[in-house]
């Protein structure tokens, strides 16, 4: 094996080694991600909470649900709500139905836990609301991310902050947390000053509704048609779009200053410098971040490499002689993050540049949700 380079978990190996490209997975996750049930319980507290998914019907909330079985997170009770257009809907999880109950502040009388990932406007409504009643709310949109007494958190870099959560907890951006999980060890080891990177940003990163446009738009080239962009402003088959989220009047976009926002709180370092390009890329799933980041103390690349090996939640993927890197199409579906094409930067004194791979759906997302939520219980703070 070559110096450096980590080999990835056995039976996720075994199947990139074996399996070629799934064409597009209708939207699923890869069979790259072949994970098998672990049994949590024995971490838990006896508490098991009463459990509610807001935005249960999204793609998300369908991510969460999944991920819940898979992870086995002990419930003593499921509560799946969305918007009352969803009323009655049902959704299967694991040998049952959940039956779709309304989203409103009744809901969350008798849960002890909730997942929000229905938008900002649903959080900002219905958060509070739920707090109120005893509900602790781990939260996937932007609404709160900011707020200085809520905890913003990624669990492998700063779980304490949850001990000084006061009913929120926030989730950060899909792409912060996919950058900072590539980032934080290379903190840890060298002291971060600053970085700059580009996302190149999945279309599920919209939801459902980029997922189809991507594919409607790729069948209709293959016959010779044309398909109107509807999820983004201009076609995103074999297109780049320079722009995710609006647009500021200092011509970034709320995306590219999230990263900057986010990174500083998660990190603790509130003069972090960042600067950052978002591309939204005919991609499914899993976004990608080319990072060049420049630190405090001298850097190399084995140092370098040994910091991503021994941190909780990301894998080594650089042996570029051997067209070893990570890529969007390896880390779908797929638990850790993936980190390559490590390298000192030429244009920076202590820097390195580096890229990394993420699922935006999981780890951008509903797993880190359960993350947190997992955290909660553990720690006894719901």
């Amino acid at each position: 094996m070559p110096s450096g380079f980590c080999r990835l978990r056995t039976n996720a190996s075994a199947v990139r080694e074996s399996t070629p490209p799934n064409r597009f997975s209708k939207y699923q996750p890869s069979p790259l991600g072949n994970f098998q049930p672990i049994d949590r319980t024995e971490n838990f507290s006896l508490k098991k909470p009463k459990l509610g998914i807001v935005g249960a019907t999204g793609a998300v909330g369908q991510e969460i649900l999944s991920l819940l079985s898979q992870r086995q997170f002990p419930f003593k009770q499921i509560k799946a709500l969305a918007s009352a257009r969803s009323l009655g809907k049902e959704l299967p999880f694991e040998d049952s139905v959940l039956t779709v109950e309304e989203a409103r502040p009744e809901a969350f009388r008798d849960l002890d836990l909730a997942i929000f990932s229905a938008g900002g406007d649903t959080s900002r409504e219905l958060g509070p609301q739920a707090v109120s009643r005893g509900c602790v709310v781990v939260d996937n949109s932007s609404a709160f991310r900011m707020d200085p007494t809520t905890p913003l958190v990624v669990p492998e870099i700063n779980p304490d902050a949850l001990d000084r959560h006061n009913g929120i907890v926030a989730n950060p951006n899909c792409s912060t947390a996919v950058a900072l999980m590539a980032l934080c060890p290379l903190h840890e080891r060298f002291g971060l000053r600053r970085f700059f990177c580009s996302t190149y940003q999945a279309v599920s990163g919209v939801g459902t509704t980029g997922l189809v446009e991507l594919e409607e738009q790729v069948k209709a080239w293959a016959i010779g048609e044309a398909a109107m962009p509807e999820a983004f402003p201009h076609p995103i088959a074999f297109n780049l779009l320079p722009h995710v989220d609006a647009f500021r009047d200092d011509g970034y976009t709320k995306e590219e200053l999230k990263m900057r926002n986010e990174s500083r709180k998660i990190l603790d370092i509130p003069d972090l410098a960042v600067s950052c390009t978002c591309v939204r890329v005919p991609v499914f799933r899993a976004h990608s971040i080319a990072i060049n980041a420049e630190f405090t103390k001298p850097v190399n690349v084995p140092d370098a490499h040994a910091a991503i090996e021994q941190f909780s939640g990301v894998e080594l993927r650089d042996d570029p002689g051997n067209k070893i890197y990570p890529m969007p199409i390896e880390y779908s579906g797929v638990e850790p993050c993936g980190v390559g094409r490590l390298r000192v930067d030429h244009a920076f004194d202590n820097g390195l540049a580096l890229w990394v791979v993420g699922d935006q759906l999981w780890k951008g997302a509903a797993l880190n949700a359960i993350q947190i939520a997992e955290l909660l219980v553990e720690k006894d703070l719901v």
